[in-house]
This record gives C-alpha cells, structure tokens and sequence, in this order.
C-alpha cells in the first residue's frame, strides 16, 4: 500500500463565528492560527499572544464504482488538534492528541459512483508552553489497495547481522487480508541499494485468513553493504510486491528507505554508530518553521535540517512531539541523528487544555502511532516518551515509565529509550507531591539558601540537582529507559559517574550559553553522549525567553515577554534560517571552525549591567555598519579556539587579548567607531593565522532579492524561499536599514509567509508587508502551476527589485 498527497482540493472556515462565516479554499497543510489576530492577553503569553480557534476543513472525494472492491484510506499525518473526522456525516474518527497521525478506513462511509464529503474538525487554544499552530498543519495523504494488501507502515526492515563484507537484511511483513475468504498470494521482497541496483530478491507464498493478517519474514543477504552513518548517509530501499499470481490486477506495491548500521551503547564507550564512537551535537528543535507557521512542508523541514547540519549540528530532538515524516526523510538523507518525542504532558496539566486527563486512555495508541512512523528510519536511534514529566518522581509515574518504556521496546527493539527529566523541578518551590518512602531519608529542602530568590535558576538548579533528594527522586525514574535524559542537570554527570556506573547519560536539553564548559563534560566523560541545546533553530512562542536581560529592566519583568514580542529569541538559527553569533560560537567550541568570528553588540547594551538569562546569548550582530552611535565606544566580541586574537579597525592594531578554552573562547574589546574595516586575526604559535573581516555598507544602497534554489516542483511539497536584503554595490549587507518592503508576486504563486527574525513585532507573516530586521527579511512563495513566477520587491526611497522562479 502506498501513499499519495490527496489529490483534490480542500475548504476551510471558522466553525463557530458571531456570523456564519462561509467556506473559503485554502491548501494544505495549513496553519489556521498564523493569519489571525494576536491579543493583548498575559493569558496567551506562552502562544505569543495568538487565540487559536476553533475550525472546520471540508473536501469531496469521488469515489469511483471499481472502489467497491478496493481498501480506501486517508492519512492525516497532525491534525492540530482534537480532531473529528466525518465521512458523509457519519464521525469516522477522533483523536484528542494534535500531534499523531490519525488514520481512517473510508470503505464502510464511503458512496461509490459519486462524491463523498470529508469533513474535519480541529481547535486549538491554551494547549501548550509554545506556539503551536492549529487545523491540519502537515500533509495528508490517500492510500488505495487491493482488500488482501500490505498495509501502511506494514514493513518493517532490520539489519540484525552485518559487517563489512555482507549485511543480512531482515524484512517482516505484514499482509493484512479484508475479504471473506482465505488468500494466497505471492510475495516479493527486493533490496535495492543506493546506486538504484537489485542487490537481493526473495519471493515466498503467504495465505492469509479471512479477516485477518499474516506476518511473513525473509532474510536477505547484501554483500558488501554501503553502512548509514553520519558522514556517510547511504540508503536502500526495500520494493514489494503482494500478487494473486493472475496479472497484475491484484498487484499491491509498497516501497521502504533503510539504512544498514549497528548501534551499540555502554557506559564505558559510550554511543558507537557502526563500531565508531559518535558524540551527539544536539539541537533541540520545536515544530514550527518561523514565517509559515506550524505548516509542514518538505521542502520547510529539509531546508532546517541542511541549515542546522551545516552548523554543526549532527542530532536533533523533536521537542517536544513526534518528528514530521518530511524531516524524518531529511534527516536520512543528510545524516542527521534523531531523538524523537512523544509528549510533554503525561497526566499533570502544564497548560490549561493540553489534554493531560485524556493521557492514559490514549498513550498507548500515541506511542504506537510514533514508533511505527519512525522504526525504519536509520536516523532515528533514540525513543523519549516524554518532557520534563513532574509525576515521574511519584510510584504512580514510575509505573506509567516502566510501561510506557516496555511498550516502546516491544514495538522496536532496536532503539533506545529516554526520558528528558529535570530532576530540580521535583522539589523546586515543592512542585511535586512526593511520597516520603521514595526519598530515602533524604531531606526535600536540604537548605533554604537553595531556594532563595535572588539566585539564579542555574545555580538553583544545580544546587538542588545534586541533593541527596534528586538522587533518590530520579533513581527509579531513570531506571525504566536506557538512557537517563538530563535537562539542565550537566551538575549530576560527574557524581552519576560515582555513583551510578552503568548510567548512560544525554543532555537531553541544557543552556546555549553555557556549550563551552558542557562540551567539555561530554567529551571528558563516555558515559554522556551528547548534548542537546535549547534551541537550535528560533521559534513562536515563549516569546522572549532567549533575550537579555539587564539590571535596569522594569519590576516585574519575567522570564517572558510581554505584549507585543512574538518570538523565544533563544536559536542558534533564527527563523528566517541564518546563524547567530552562538552558532558560530558552538561550532567553534565543537572544534568544527578555525576561523574566528566578530559579533558587536547594539549600542543600547552599552554601559548595562546583564541579568543572568541562561538561554540570552549577548544582543549582537555580526555587523560593522552603525550610523549616529556617538562617541562612546561599541563592545566587540570575538570568538576563537586560538591562544589569543588581534583586532585591528582601519589597519590599526588594538592589541591582543587571550582567548581559546581557558578564556571560554572568547575576547571582548571596547572599540571606538569608524566606518570602514574591523578585523580578526587568530595568533597561534605567536603569529597571526586564520582571519576575519566585517566592512561597513556603502551608502549606494539597493534592494535585493536572492532566490536560495531557483526551480520548483509543483508537487505540493516545495515552497521557494528568497531571500530581501538592503545592501551596497559591494553585496556589504545594511544592517541599519529596516525599511517597510513590500512585495508582489506575478505568476503561478502565491505567498506562503513574509517576515523577518525581530523578536518583538505586531506585523503578521500572512501580510505582503513586513518591515527588514537587521536589513533582511524572508519570503516563502508557493508554486500553483507550472510556469515562471517573478517576486518583486519594493520599498520607500529604493528602486525596485525582482527576482524569477521557475515552476515545473
């Protein structure tokens, strides 16, 4: 059986309205909340002030009179969220959970020889501590087969064998039979490897019974297989085909991408991908993809992944809900490891309507639906059943682990569980409930100094982190997966070590400011393989988290933004896809860049004392073009893994500073301001090596507009993103120039997003204005037919600017 994008197109409304609205067309996916108003409303902070809603989606499907005798099935891959599904009025399905696939069998609703009306329900509201999106934000597919067939996700492939010289691959297959009689057929299973060559093929007979499925399981032998790993990301791709052996009338096909490799994981050794060591550079990375919102198209989810791999990056944890098929694929395809999420909510609320009381009654088909999506992808190596889960520190969560965590196992034993746990947040501010017998004698609140407000939330954390009551507290909690998930607890690593020697650790989630001295726990200790930091690309939601923070700040302000900011502000890689100053920072410290880098911070930082902001990189840019900043001199940051850097503006040395890991890689200079030319040189062995240069704009300044991939499929898959900047005749971007740009699109196009990285805006990224941040913004058109489409760029006081694509 085998899945096709849905072919006929969709309508959308709001279901409840003060009139009733009518049905409009929109394509899918769709992000329903991304075009609405935002509110001034404390209550929606964690959304970034957007309302979410309540929808309904209506299509018609023709269902011809041969489907009388074939299976008919639609795919929603995330119906955010609370979905009803109707079939000519009758409720096929519901499914309470945004964030699973939701699969509905059409054959006993549908109407042969005419139209059927599909009709979906969704809403979304206080759901979560982020943006979510709402309606039916990622692709649905239609799936039509023979009654005796291979269902979706019926193949699952294994390499439980293998070296260098041959691999055995094993192949289960299920055949799943809807008539009423018993089946035969005749099964095909073909290995083709990379190269698109037959490489193995095994055909063997299945009878099925009536109503029922059979499991067929063929070992083939692959000699000198191509092995996945990261640097080397080779896939196969199993071809079957299920036969009456009677023509090709019966004939059902299905296709499954692998990857040959072993995975093997101890304490002493830590994670070995094919009997090589691998370190996990980690970005956690939420569902959102920035200007078009909770919509995931794959084109979206491929270009996040090369971005972030080509940064350094060479795992991501989906955080904190199942990683999209589209990624999934990407991250096969580039080498890119995956911790992939189920939840962040067990039966404790964390938001008002995140669905916490329906948890128990449907987290085993939730689990189900994710292990099954992610089993055969080589990417994935790790399971984490769930976020920061305050109950896991009672008997009755420890007992949901255990089973959560055997149940995950039983689907795919090939893979690792986890779960991220903040053990502070069990006894921070008494948060959790605990039952005394679990502690051991150890005191909850061993010193009141712990608690005191005017520490920090790190050293908060990683005070209470090492208590005698954390260690109890997480000792029954990581016992349930194989690996012990660590959020902000890099405090326990070394005492873990001691403590509990067969514990393998992740840093499942930890702060950016803080990868120099965390990096160096990972590699000093082989029992932590890998860190993951929040975040690794920027998001909606939580807006504010990841700016700074200063002594003169209002009374009051909190860990969030108010009204009007929008975005967390917390990425390596902001929405828009371009890396920050803490990128280039971390690639540095991952040993990955011997260059160094310049970041200067905005003149309204000057003379501010900081606030610690664990997840605040310094408010800076990599930019040598400030207009009208007085005389008072810029603070300049340098990043280098060299013993010491030299900078020079003009020509002119400042001198030397030290740098390198003693230094934490970095140099700070006050510099007096001079248009023209600042420099860095990294000094090794007492001269100077590797260098970098930012140069001021010139004052001949245009628009323009960068097509970052020129040809488009018109697959409902691809989007085409450009890039608008201001910059001078040299390309020297003007990072003082946020004009209002406005933009039109002639040809088979339409806008799919527009806006730029500012954290702090009230503009919307459905509208064809949006004002530059730093001198640049990002547009994401759509292809509708083939055909060329020309984006054109227009703003106050610059002569217009074009760029074309082309459509086929």
């Amino acid at each position: 059986m085998q899945r096709v994008l849905f072919p006929h197109s969709w309508e959308f409304r709001e279901r409840y309205s003060a009139g009733h609205t009518e049905f409009e067309s929109v394509v899918l996916p769709h992000d329903a909340v991304l075009g609405s108003s935002r509110l001034d409303d404390p209550a929606l902070q964690a959304t970034g002030y957007f309302p979410g809603g309540d929808w309904v989606y209506r299509a018609r499907l023709p269902a011809p009179a041969h489907w009388r005798d074939r299976h008919v099935m639609l795919e929603f891959e995330s119906v955010y969220r609370s979905a009803a599904v109707f079939v000519n009025g009758d409720l096929a399905i519901r499914r309470p959970s945004g964030t699973s696939t939701i699969t509905v069998e059409l054959d006993r609703y549908l109407r042969y020889g005419g139209d059927n009306e599909i009709i979906v329900e969704a809403r979304a509201h206080r759901d979560a501590r982020w943006y979510t999106g709402g309606g039916i934000v990622r692709p649905v597919h239609l799936a039509i087969a023979p009654r005796v067939h291979v269902p979706l996700d019926g193949i699952v492939v294994t390499t439980p064998e293998h070296d260098a010289e041959a691999s055995v691959v094993q192949v289960v297959t299920t055949v799943r039979n809807l008539e009423t009689m018993p089946a035969v057929r005749r099964l095909e299973t073909s290995i083709v490897d990379p190269s698109g060559e037959v490489v193995g093929v095994d055909r063997t007979r299945v009878s099925v019974p009536p109503g029922g499925s059979a499991q067929v399981s063929q070992r083939i032998l692959v000699m000198a297989p191509r092995r996945w790993s990261v640097e080397t990301p080779d896939l196969y791709r199993v071809d079957s085909s299920l036969s009456s052996g009677t023509g090709d009338i019966d004939l059902d096909r299905s296709e499954v991408q692998f990857g040959i490799r072993t995975l093997h994981l101890d304490a002493a050794r830590g994670l070995r991908i094919n009997g090589d060591p691998v370190e996990l550079r980690g970005a956690c990375v939420h569902a959102d993809n920035g200007v078009i919102g909770a919509a995931t198209f794959d084109r979206a989810e491929a270009r996040r992944v090369a971005r972030l791999k080509s940064a350094g990056f060479n795992a991501i944890r989906s955080a904190h809900q199942p990683m999209s098929r589209a990624m999934l694929d990407a991250c096969d395809r580039l080498g890119v490891l995956v911790m992939d999420e189920l939840t962040d909510v067990w039966t404790r609320s964390k938001s008002p309507d995140d669905g916490a009381d329906q948890f128990t009654d449907w987290w085993q088909r939730d689990l189900e639906a994710m292990v099954t999506k992610d089993r055969n992808h080589p990417s994935v190596i790790i399971y984490s059943i769930g976020n920061e889960i305050p109950e896991a520190a009672t008997r009755s969560g420890s007992d949901l682990s255990r089973s959560m965590s055997a149940e995950v196992r039983r689907l795919d034993p090939t893979r690792y569980v986890t779960a991220a746990v903040n053990g502070a947040l069990f006894v921070m501010d008494a948060a959790v409930e605990v039952d005394p017998e679990l502690l051991g004698g150890a005191p909850l609140h061993p010193v009141d100094e712990i608690n005191a407000r005017e520490s920090s939330l790190e050293d908060r954390m990683s005070a209470l982190g090492v208590t005698g009551a954390v260690t109890a507290l997480t000792e029954e909690a990581y016992g349930a997966p194989d690996i012990a998930g660590m959020n902000y607890l890099d405090c326990r690593y070394e005492l873990d070590r001691e403590l509990f020697p067969n514990r393998v650790i992740v840093g499942s989630e930890t702060f950016p400011t803080h990868i120099d001295r965390l990096w160096a726990l990972v590699r000093a200790n082989p029992q932590v393989i890998g860190d993951f930091t929040w975040t690794g690309w920027d998001y909606l939601g939580e807006p504010g988290l990841g700016r700074m923070h200063y002594a003169d700040d209002p009374p009051g302000d909190g860990a969030l933004g108010p009204y009007p900011f929008l975005l967390a502000g917390s990425g390596d890689i902001d929405i828009t896809g371009e890396r920050r100053p803490a990128s280039y920072y971390r690639e540095i410290v991952y040993g990955l860049r011997s260059e160094p880098y310049i970041a200067v911070r905005r003149p309204h930082t000057r003379g501010r004392t900081t606030r610690s902001a664990p997840w605040s990189w310094t408010d800076c840019i990599p930019s040598w073009t400030w207009g009208g900043v007085g005389t008072e001199p810029l603070e300049v940051e340098v990043y280098s893994d060299a013993p010491e850097v030299e900078l020079l503006v003009n020509g002119r040395s400042l001198g030397r500073r030290p740098t390198g890991p003693d230094h934490r890689y970095r140099a700070l200079f006050e510099v007096e301001y001079a248009p023209g030319r600042i420099e860095a040189h990294a000094i090794r062995n007492g001269r100077g090596a590797e260098s970098v240069v930012l140069q001021t704009a010139g004052v001949d300044r245009r628009l323009r507009l960068t097509a970052e991939h020129a040809a488009l499929a018109v697959d409902g898959r691809d989007l085409g993103y450009v890039v608008i900047e201001i910059g001078d005749a040299d390309g020297v971007r003007a990072t003082d120039a946020d004009v209002e740009v406005e933009l039109r699109i002639d040809g088979p196009g339409s806008l799919q997003g527009f806006g730029s990285a500012a954290m702090v805006t009230e503009e919307s990224f459905a509208d064809a204005q949006h004002r530059l941040h730093d001198g640049r913004a990002l547009a994401v058109i759509r292809p509708t037919s083939g055909g060329r489409i020309t984006v054109t760029a227009s703003a106050s006081g610059y002569v217009s600017a074009s760029v074309d694509l082309e459509a086929r």
